[in-house]
């Protein structure tokens, strides 16, 4: 069966242009750096980021857990939101591997106040404070908003003062910059280091793509092999990233549409409201009536509709590559039957 599945821009198959291109792929031993596919996607993904190489990984918890490895010594403590992915939905890896802390600074809707940024770096040294590290910023943010630039740049002079780098958690970094309809480069500009993802949105079945200067890279190497990032025949992974990069990031404004078209709909239900502003391709939204939601949930799934629990209270839907309008209408047509007959 197949299914129309909400959950995320993570569940995104390989295109057909994709399954070929791996078959075809030239392939050799990437930790060698013998692999032409591999090291093609990394020039790509340099290029396409404003920065001198990049590394492959094997997904965005593993890019952003390198980075920190790379930048921070064992003790040192990295600035960030305290609601974003690193410190929300990567397992606390931040101890387990680069052995740093967190000190979390409550955002505005995603955006890190520069005042409070500031103010949290360690300034001095002293017996009895970590060093501050790392500063870590996220856009497009995983509660869909997307960052303005002003911001980066503010917290970018800030770094600088301090001389702190700043690593960004660019996983849907091609979402926004096509929601602020700039280039990338210009939002990775003001960072030092950039992880982003191919399997979320582009349809890359596996990996992330690290980006920074080649010293910060040729150590990250070695931090990869020391993760068990190694991947040898890799390129048959890389190829479907080269399309990810070439091809599927110009199509992500038709998600966002897409999504907007979504929000529009829900709403016209009456009983349902949309609390954060659309601005790629994720909806969320909260139910105004009294249901029991696992029950809704598995209403959707047996009508062959894939969604996740909520978070509070709150549903997310997203959308990607393989929803279409005529798929949004009869999730919309399904969700009001089954309130309908409640």
């Amino acid at each position: 069966m197949e299914y129309i599945d909400l959950r995320s821009d993570t569940v995104t198959k390989p295109t057909e242009e994709m399954r070929k291109a791996m078959a075809n792929a030239e392939v050799g031993d990437d930790v060698y750096g013998d692999d032409p596919t591999v090291n093609r996607l990394e020039r790509l993904a340099a290029d396409i980021l404003g920065k001198e190489d990049a590394i492959f990984v094997p997904s965005g918890t593993f890019a952003n857990q390198l980075s920190l490895f790379t930048h921070c010594e064992r003790g040192n403590e990295v600035i960030l939101g305290d609601d974003v992915h690193i410190v929300q939905h990567e397992a606390g890896a931040a101890s387990i591997i680069a052995g740093v802390q967190l000190r979390t600074i409550e955002t505005d809707k995603g955006a890190l106040p520069p005042e409070k940024v500031e103010e949290k770096i360690r300034k001095v040294e002293d017996i009895h404070f970590p060093e501050t590290g790392l500063i870590c910023l996220e856009n497009a943010h995983s509660n869909g908003r997307v960052i303005p630039i002003e911001n980066f740049k503010r917290i970018r002079e800030i770094a600088d003062k301090y001389n702190v780098p700043i690593h960004l958690d660019g996983a849907r970094i091609f979402n926004a910059a096509t929601a602020l309809n700039i280039d990338p480069k210009e939002i990775a500009k003001y960072t030092d280091s950039v992880s982003f993802c191919l399997s979320k949105g582009l349809c890359a079945p596996v990996g992330s793509l690290l980006v920074g200067s080649k010293e910060f890279i040729q150590i990250a190497r070695k931090k990869r092999k020391i993760m068990g990032g190694g991947m040898r025949q890799a390129g048959i992974l890389a190829a479907a990233g080269i399309i990810a990069l070439e091809k599927m990031r110009f199509r992500l404004y038709e998600d966002h549409e897409n999504a907007k078209y979504l929000a529009m709909k829900l709403e016209e239900l009456g009983y349902i409201k949309v609390v954060e502003e659309v601005q790629i391709n994720m909806v969320f939204f909260k139910i105004n009536k009294v249901f029991y939601e696992n029950e809704f949930i598995d209403y959707l799934l047996k009508n062959g509709i894939k969604i996740n629990p909520p978070e509070d209270g709150i549903f997310r839907f997203v959308t990607h590559y393989w929803i279409k309008k005529r798929d949004i209408d009869f999730v919309v047509e399904k969700t009001h039957e089954y309130f309908k007959n409640k």
